[in-house]
């Protein structure tokens, strides 16, 4: 049993398990402080009842006109609570965000090529492979450079699903900004 609720300040100081990822990207605290007053609904964590921090996901609102999207930032499960699908419920909870309280059109995610765990749970939600981005992730010695699949989901507002239709060549990451 787990809770979904908004990240609060505090949490900086009690997520380490969940960040110690060779996957997961880690910030510092002044950019989490900045998407939690930005997008406080798009910021989440799963907590159990003891209250320690099962995973988190954090995103933002982003574009203008059908390129107005939700962005999953991060999305990350301490080891010992993946498989319970906590990852799938904050997926959920930022997709709903983005529809119901910001109206995108689309919500989309970059992952490595080699977090193929990470790419059948997008895929099995309903993200498809829209681009891929050419060396998007650089190599810190630990994990490889690598380029990026940038992964979409239409929302219902993009009726026709344009936002969705896949681009045929690879792009430079200067090409993804909005």
């Amino acid at each position: 049993m787990s809770t979904i609720r908004r990240f609060r300040a505090m949490d900086l100081l009690h997520f380490n398990n969940v960040n110690l990822d060779r996957y997961t990207e880690t910030y510092d605290s002044q950019f989490y402080l900045s998407y939690m007053s930005n997008w406080p609904d798009l910021f989440t964590v799963a907590e159990s009842p003891a209250q320690k921090l099962m995973g988190y996901s954090m995103g933002k609102v982003e574009g203008t006109g059908e390129l107005w999207h939700g962005h999953v930032t991060a999305l990350t499960v301490a080891p010992e609570c993946r498989r319970l699908g906590l990852a799938r419920g904050l997926m959920r909870g930022l997709e709903d965000a983005s529809e119901k309280i910001h109206d995108c059109y689309f919500v989309d995610l970059f992952v490595r090529p080699s977090n193929t765990v990470a790419i059948q749970m997008y895929e099995h939600l309903g993200y498809i492979l829209y681009r891929r981005v050419i060396d998007y992730y650089q190599g810190d010695g630990v994990m490889p450079t690598e380029y990026a699949h940038d992964m979409r989901k239409a929302l219902p507002r993009d009726k026709h699903k344009k936002s969705i239709v896949p681009v045929k060549h690879a792009v430079n990451v200067e090409d993804t900004f909005f």
